[in-house]
């Protein structure tokens, strides 16, 4: 069965980690069968969008099983715009990241709200990392900015029953679920919220976190195995326009 990762990164971490560069994701990958991974850089999660997403494209360029997510920093939005585009013409960046933490910008502000707006016009996925309950502002403000479709990385982390119903209440909402606490249920929950297979995705937090995690939590799901084979790849393939290689 193919495995799609929607959820993965390049570069090294403030935290005490031995991850680097592009080819420890592959190595990851092939130790446990992924055949394309998406990625933002470590750098411009944390510290220069900009200058993170140009060291990026240089990495994808020699490495066609890895595409890239286009950072976006709702402090620099004119700058974050123009960089988006920039990066989406490359044909190696499939979408959008932003982080809420690092740039101290949460659902609900205005500038994440202008960020929001700067990805529904570029017309691409959003994966956005998502920690608290200010994810229950989500189903708005994606319903009022029609075609956009958000990802919500790590599924909302200790608020993922708010998470699982906010993305129940909205079909512009996807739920990813990887994080290093696999709390026993909580894609159960989901599922009982009314959250559709059809809108929950594979991701790893890689190279943060051992893919193992994210395979297990998911394989322990309860899923049948069509609905295994949509949430590994085939959600992601048709949400990014991605082919797996035979």
């Amino acid at each position: 069965m193919p495995i799609i990762d929607v959820h993965a990164h390049v570069g090294h971490w403030q935290f005490h980690l031995t991850c680097g560069d592009a080819d420890d994701n592959l190595r990851l990958m092939d130790r446990y069968g992924i055949d394309l991974q998406l990625v933002s850089a470590s750098e411009a999660v944390v510290y220069d969008a900009v200058a993170g997403n140009a060291a990026l494209m240089k990495e994808l360029a020699s490495r066609p099983r890895l595409y890239g997510y286009a950072v976006v920093n709702p402090n620099r939005i004119e700058e974050s715009a123009a960089d988006l585009r920039r990066c989406l013409d490359s044909g190696r960046f499939v979408g959008a990241k932003i982080h809420t933490h690092y740039p101290g910008r949460l659902p609900g502000s205005r500038e994440m709200a202008e960020a929001f707006d700067v990805v529904a016009e570029a017309g691409v996925p959003l994966l956005l990392h998502t920690w608290g309950r200010e994810v229950t502002q989500l189903p708005d403000m994606v319903a009022s900015r029609p075609g956009l479709r958000v990802i919500m990385g790590h599924a909302g982390g200790d608020a993922w029953r708010e998470a699982a119903h906010a993305a129940a209440s909205c079909e512009g909402l996807y739920l990813e679920h990887c994080r290093t606490a696999a709390d026993a249920g909580r894609v159960a929950y989901a599922r009982e919220a009314g959250v559709p297979v059809e809108r929950m995705l594979f991701g790893t937090d890689a190279t943060l976190i051992d893919p193992c995690w994210s395979l297990g939590v998911l394989r322990d799901a309860g899923f049948t195995p069509a609905e295994l084979d949509r949430v590994l790849w085939r959600n992601a393939a048709a949400l990014f326009g991605l082919e797996v290689p035979a």
